[in-house]
């Protein structure tokens, strides 16, 4: 039997269609133009010709140290992250104790703690360490606010692990270590490329700590750098969106490697 196309649901796709890629071409359609093209002829038309300059310029700024400070505090971010998540979360799955739930319980109540409540206590902190203007400064909050829910993420998805497995290791004699790194680690690729991209967005996508805890340009990260696109005579919105796209990209690849365990992450352990 012959199905008849559904016009309805064509035409629903092509306006979310529309939706999405109306916004994505006016922002990359303005990283190709030069400013007085922009301000004559808007934001949706064509461009009169094509340029690098926005990105070009955009390096030229210092955007560049910018940007290499924010990729150093996303690894040192995710590392601190992915070093202390994994053995923490299989001693929550694995205890039968109460001292280890009653731990587990007071280490999610950071889920309730904004950033924006403690910051003044974290400025005074950071200062007294030494560490303010300093990147090490905005490494240590920012991993700190992402370890609850990155331990939330993954004893969720350890949890997933048949205890049959744990048992048959047993049987064979595999110590608890050897359990963690041969069974557990293998069976939560999804939720550790989770809290890895979760971790990743924070660090990078972050803004209060750097603003609060960094003053020269030497430790500036890339949501600070945006400023400089903004003057006393106005914005330079191709600029501004040419650094955005290039803040964009180092992101996107983290999904794009990540995406497949991401997904088998979110629906349990084998994607079933």
């Amino acid at each position: 039997m012959r199905r008849r196309p559904n016009y309805l649901a064509g035409a629903g796709s092509l306006f979310w269609l529309f939706l999405v890629g109306l916004p994505l071409y006016v922002m990359l359609a303005a990283t190709l133009r030069t400013r007085q093209d922009y301000a004559e002829n808007g934001p949706v038309s064509l461009p009169d010709s094509l340029t690098l300059d926005n990105y070009t310029g955009a390096f030229d700024s210092g955007f560049g140290q910018y940007f290499v400070n924010t990729l150093v505090v996303t690894a040192c971010v995710i590392g601190i992250v992915v070093l202390l998540v994994p053995p923490l979360a299989y001693a929550i799955v694995r205890s039968r104790g109460r001292t280890t739930s009653a731990i587990f319980r007071l280490f999610l109540l950071g889920l309730a703690i904004p950033a924006q409540a403690v910051i003044v206590p974290m400025f005074y902190l950071i200062s007294e360490a030494g560490l303010y203007d300093n990147l090490l400064g905005v490494i240590l909050p920012t991993a700190a606010f992402c370890l609850p829910m990155s331990a939330l993420i993954l004893s969720g998805a350890m949890r997933d692990i048949s205890p049959e497995l744990y048992e048959a290791m047993a049987m064979d004699g595999a110590t608890p270590r050897r359990m963690f790194f041969q069974l557990v680690l293998p069976l939560s690729r999804g939720g550790l490329s989770t809290i890895v991209v979760f971790s990743a967005l924070q660090a990078w996508n972050g803004f209060l700590f750097p603003l609060v805890l960094t003053q020269s340009d030497s430790t500036k990260v890339v949501t600070l750098g945006l400023y400089n696109f903004q003057t006393e005579h106005g914005i330079d919105i191709p600029g501004l969106l040419g650094a955005v796209v290039l803040s964009m990209v180092p992101i996107l690849l983290v999904y794009l490697f990540a995406r497949r365990a991401l997904v088998q992450g979110l629906m349990g352990v084998g994607g079933k």
